[in-house]
C-alpha cells in the first residue's frame, strides 16, 4: 500500500487531534459542569428563550400581566449557537457543556491547520497539540462561557483565507467575513481583527529564503501599490461581508429595542466601569448613584454610561492612563476565573485549596504560553547572523526573561508586559528576526486587539482566553532560525508571495 500525502498525514494528524482534545473537554464536561453561573446563567437563559421561540428577551410584570421584554445587552451570538442544540437536543444539563467540548476540539484543529500554513509541519503539529493539551481550554469545556467558540471564529477567519490565498482569494476573503462576522455576533470586538486579513494578499505567505531578514510590504518596494491595493481588497470584502452578516440583528435592535445597537449594549457600561471614580481596573459594579439615575431602555442606559465614561476620561485622562497597566495586568497576569466559576457552580466539590491549587496550575501554563509565545518572534542566538542581528535578538531574549523573572519575583507577579513584547516584536523589524508571514502577522494583531480593548475597558482574566490558542500556535514558532521559517510546511511552500 502506498504511503499517504503530506496532505493526508496531515489530514491524519488533525483527525487525532480532534479526537484528543474532545476526548479530554469531553470528561470536563460531563464531570464538572453543573448549573450555569455568574454570565454563563444569562447565556443559558438566552438560549433556552431563543429555543422555546420567545427570541433573546425575557418577561416583565407590568401592572400584574407578563409582558414580552427584548434583550440586546448581551451579545447575541452564544445564545444563538447554544439555542440550535437546545432545539434538537433539549436544554439539559449536559447540552450545553457537550456542545463547547466540540466546539474546544474544532479549535485545536483549525489551530493546526492554520499553523501549516505558517511554519514547519512538525512545529505545526506542536501547535495542534499544545492548544488540545492546554489545560485552561480543556477546564472551560464545563464553563457556559462565550471564549472558545470566539476563539473559533477567530482562528476559522485566518486559516479561510490562508486556505484560499493561492487559488481562490475571494472566496477566502468571503467566507472570513462570514465567519468574523458571526464571531462578531459573539464577541463585537473581534471586528478589530478585520484589517489583518489583508495581510494574507498584501504580505503573502511563503516565508523569506534563509538568511534574509522578514520583508513585509514596504513604503520602498516597487510592487508596494500592487500588494496595498490586494490587502484592501481582501480586508474591504471581509469587513463587508461580517457587517453585512450582523446587520440583520441590528435592524432587530433598531426595530425592539429603544434604540438601535449594532450588536449589544454593554460597551457603553464597560467604558463607564473603566473610567469612574471608583475604577480599580478590573470589574465594578455601576450604581445609579455613579451618574444614570433614570432610564428608560437597554439603550438609552448604554449611551448614558458611555457619555460618562468619556466625561470621566475628559476630566481627568492622566488617571485613566495610569489604569492601564492594572487593566492588563487583570487581563494577563494570571488565569483564575476557570477555578472561581467551577467553585460558585459546586462548592462542594470546589473547596479553596482545590480552587488554588487549580489557579495555581491554569497560571503557570499560561504564564509560559506567553513567554513562548513571545520567543515566538525571537530568533535562536545559535544560528548564523551578522553580529548586530544577534546582539539584537539576545536583547529581545533577555528581555523576554527579564519580564518573566520580575513576574515571578515581584508581589504583584505582573506578567503582562509579555503580551506587550509579543506585539512590539511582531511588529518591529528587529535585525535577525525570523522570517514572518501574513499568518504571522494576523496572529500578533489578534493579540493586539485584545491588548487594546482591555486597556481601554476594563480587564478580566476570562477575557484571554480567546487569544490562548494564539498563543498555542505562536508558542509553537520559539526560537526558530534567524531570517526564515526553516523549510516550511508543504501547505505553506506551495503559496507563492504576491506578485
Amino acid at each position: 500500500m502506498d504511503k499517504p500525502s503530506d496532505e493526508g498525514r496531515d489530514r491524519l494528524f488533525s483527525a487525532a487531534l480532534f479526537v484528543l482534545a474532545l476526548l479530554l473537554r469531553l470528561y470536563v464536561a460531563i464531570a464538572w459542569a453543573r448549573e450555569p453561573v455568574w454570565d454563563g446563567h444569562y447565556y443559558d437563559f438566552g438560549a433556552r428563550r431563543i429555543a422555546e421561540g420567545f427570541g433573546y428577551s425575557d418577561d416583565i410584570v407590568v401592572g400584574g400581566q407578563r409582558v414580552w421584554h427584548p434583550w440586546c445587552h448581551y451579545p447575541v451570538g452564544y445564545s444563538g449557537f447554544l439555542a440550535i442544540f437546545y432545539r434538537l437536543f433539549g436544554a439539559g444539563p449536559a447540552t450545553a457543556p457537550v456542545v463547547n467540548a466540540v466546539t474546544g476540539a474544532l479549535v485545536v484543529v483549525l489551530v493546526h491547520r492554520l499553523a501549516r500554513y505558517t511554519t514547519t509541519k512538525n512545529r505545526a503539529r506542536a501547535a495542534g497539540l499544545l492548544c488540545a493539551l492546554d489545560p485552561g481550554l480543556i477546564v472551560y469545556a464545563a464553563l457556559v462561557m462565550t471564549e472558545p467558540l470566539a476563539a473559533l471564529g477567530l482562528v476559522a477567519a485566518g486559516w479561510l483565507v490562508a486556505r484560499d490565498a493561492k487559488t481562490k482569494p475571494m472566496r477566502g476573503a468571503l467566507l472570513a467575513g462570514l465567519a468574523l462576522g458571526l464571531t462578531t455576533l459573539v464577541r463585537p470586538q473581534s471586528l478589530l481583527c478585520a484589517p489583518a486579513l489583508g495581510l494574507f494578499a498584501a504580505w503573502g505567505l511563503r516565508p523569506d529564503k534563509p538568511g534574509y531578514a522578514p520583508k513585509p510590504p514596504t513604503l520602498g518596494d516597487g510592487t508596494i501599490r500592487t500588494k496595498l491595493k490586494k490587502g484592501l481588497v481582501t480586508a474591504g470584502i471581509a469587513l463587508a461581508t461580517a457587517v453585512l452578516v450582523v446587520l440583520p440583528w441590528t435592524a432587530r435592535n433598531c426595530r425592539v429595542m429603544d434604540g438601535c445597537a449594532f450588536v449589544s449594549t454593554n460597551a457603553g457600561w464597560n467604558l463607564a466601569i473603566g473610567a469612574s471614580p471608583r475604577a480599580t481596573g478590573r470589574f465594578e459594579t455601576l450604581r445609579a448613584s455613579d451618574g444614570c439615575k433614570v432610564v428608560t431602555g437597554q439603550v438609552q442606559q448604554d449611551q448614558c454610561w458611555r457619555d460618562e465614561g468619556l466625561r470621566w476620561i475628559v476630566n481627568d485622562p492622566i488617571r485613566w492612563l495610569s489604569l492601564v497597566p492594572k487593566k492588563l495586568g487583570h487581563t494577563f497576569d494570571h488565569e483564575s476565573f476557570p477555578m472561581g466559576y467551577l467553585g460558585e457552580a459546586n462548592p462542594a466539590a470546589w473547596p479553596e485549596p482545590r480552587k488554588a491549587t487549580g489557579r495555581a496550575v491554569l497560571t503557570a501554563v499560561h504564564v509560559a504560553l506567553l513567554a513562548f509565545a513571545a520567543l515566538g518572534l525571537v530568533a535562536s542566538p545559535l544560528g548564523r547572523m551578522p553580529l548586530r542581528a544577534r546582539l539584537t535578538q539576545i536583547a529581545a531574549l533577555l528581555a523576554i526573561v527579564g519580564v518573566v523573572l520580575h513576574g515571578i519575583l515581584s508581589d504583584a507577579h505582573p506578567f503582562w508586559p509579555l503580551a506587550v513584547l509579543i506585539v512590539l516584536f511582531g511588529a518591529l523589524p528587529l535585525p535577525g528576526a525570523p522570517a514572518r508571514n501574513a499568518a504571522v502577522g494576523y496572529l500578533v494583531f489578534a493579540v493586539a486587539t485584545v491588548a487594546l480593548t482591555h486597556a481601554v475597558f476594563f480587564g478580566e482574566d476570562r477575557y484571554h482566553v480567546v487569544i490562548t490558542p494564539v498563543l498555542c500556535l505562536l508558542a509553537a514558532l520559539a526560537l526558530r532560525p534567524s531570517g526564515a521559517l526553516a523549510a516550511p510546511s508543504r501547505a505553506a511552500a506551495d503559496v507563492p508571495p504576491p506578485s
